[in-house]
C-alpha cells in the first residue's frame, strides 16, 4: 500500500509524490519519486541516493511480484475460496490481469488470504472477472446461492403480484429496497480506478441533475461534505463510512473519500450511494 511505500522510501532517503504536483495527487499506481533531503549534500550525493534507491524499490518490486504468483495461504481455511481456489486453478489464472480495472485473482482473494473469518471470501474486480476467472467463480457462486450451472435470472418488476404486507403490528420501524447497478465500461468497487471512480461520479452527477418530480433531489459528494451536511445525512443514517477492514483489504478504500456521494430526492424516500460498496 502507499503508507508502505512512504516507509520504505524513508529508509531509502526519499519520498513518493503525486504525479499531479506535489499535492494534486497520483495517477493509479505511478508515482512521481524525489529526495527525502535537499540541503547539506552535493548534487553528486543527490542523484547517487535517487539512481540507488530507485533500483533497490525496483528490485525489491520484482521479488514482491514473483512472491504473489505463488500459491498462497489461504487463512481462511473453511471458506468458498480455500475449497475452490486450489493449486491447479491458481498456476493457471495467478498471471492474468483484466482489461477494464487490471485485476487479478490474488486481488479477488484478498480478504480470504489475510483473514480468518470469511465465509465466501472473493470480490470481482469488474465484469471481466466474472469471465476471466470463470473457473473459480462458477462454482463458488453456484455453491453460494445454491443454483445450478445452467441457471438464468429471470427479472420480473410487476408489484401487483406481489401479495399481502408485513403485519403492521409487527416492531418494523422501516423497510427499504435496495438495488445495486455498475456501468460497462468501468470497473467495479475493488478493481475500479481512480479515474473511473471519478468518471462515475462525473455521469451521475450531471444525469442527476435532470431527474424530475419525485425524484428531483440533491447530490452530495463526500469530498469537501460541509459538517452541517455531514451531520445531517449521519442523523438520517443516510451516510456510509469509511474502516470496514473487510472492504480496506479488497481495495474498496482506496483514495477515499474521492469520487464517493450521496443522493437523494426531497422527500428522502430514493437515496442513491455512488462508488460505495457494490460489487
Amino acid at each position: 500500500g502507499v503508507d508502505k511505500l512512504k516507509a520504505r522510501c524513508e529508509e531509502l532517503a526519499l519520498q513518493p509524490r503525486g504525479t499531479r504536483g506535489e499535492s494534486g495527487g497520483q495517477t493509479g499506481h505511478t508515482y512521481d519519486i524525489s529526495n527525502k533531503h535537499r540541503l547539506g549534500y552535493s548534487e553528486v550525493q543527490l542523484v547517487q541516493t535517487m539512481i540507488d534507491g530507485v533500483n533497490k524499490l525496483y528490485e525489491e518490486d520484482l521479488a514482491l511480484q514473483k512472491k504473489q504468483l505463488e500459491f498462497p495461504t489461504i487463512q481462511s481455511t473453511h471458506s468458498l475460496v480455500a475449497k475452490h481456489v486450489t493449486k491447479e486453478r491458481w498456476d493457471k489464472l495467478c498471471k492474468h490481469t483484466t482489461k477494464t480495472a487490471g485485476f487479478t485473482l490474488a486481488k479477488a482473494i484478498a480478504c480470504a488470504v489475510e483473514f480468518d473469518n470469511q465465509h465466501c471470501g472473493i470480490y470481482a474486480g469488474d465484469w471481466d472477472s466474472y469471465k476471466d476467472f470463470a473457473e473459480v467463480f462458477d462454482p463458488l457462486i453456484q455453491e453460494y446461492h445454491g443454483i445450478s450451472a445452467d441457471a438464468k435470472h429471470t427479472s420480473d418488476m410487476d408489484f401487483s403480484k406481489i401479495t399481502g404486507n408485513v403485519n403492521p403490528e409487527a416492531p418494523v420501524h422501516s423497510t427499504r429496497i435496495r438495488v445495486g447497478r455498475s456501468i460497462d465500461g468501468f470497473g467495479l468497487s475493488p478493481g475500479i480506478t481512480r479515474e473511473q471512480r471519478v468518471g462515475v461520479e462525473k455521469l451521475f452527477s450531471s444525469a442527476s441533475k435532470k431527474f424530475e418530480g419525485e425524484l428531483a433531489g440533491t447530490y452530495y459528494p463526500l469530498t469537501g461534505m460541509e459538517e452541517s451536511v455531514r451531520q445531517l445525512l449521519v442523523d438520517d443514517h443516510f451516510l456510509f463510512m469509511s474502516g470496514d477492514k473487510n472492504l480496506q483489504a479488497s481495495g474498496m478504500e482506496r483514495d477515499w473519500p474521492e469520487g464517493r456521494g450521496i443522493f437523494h430526492n426531497v422527500d428522502k424516500t430514493f437515496l442513491v450511494w455512488v462508488n460505495e460498496e457494490d460489487q
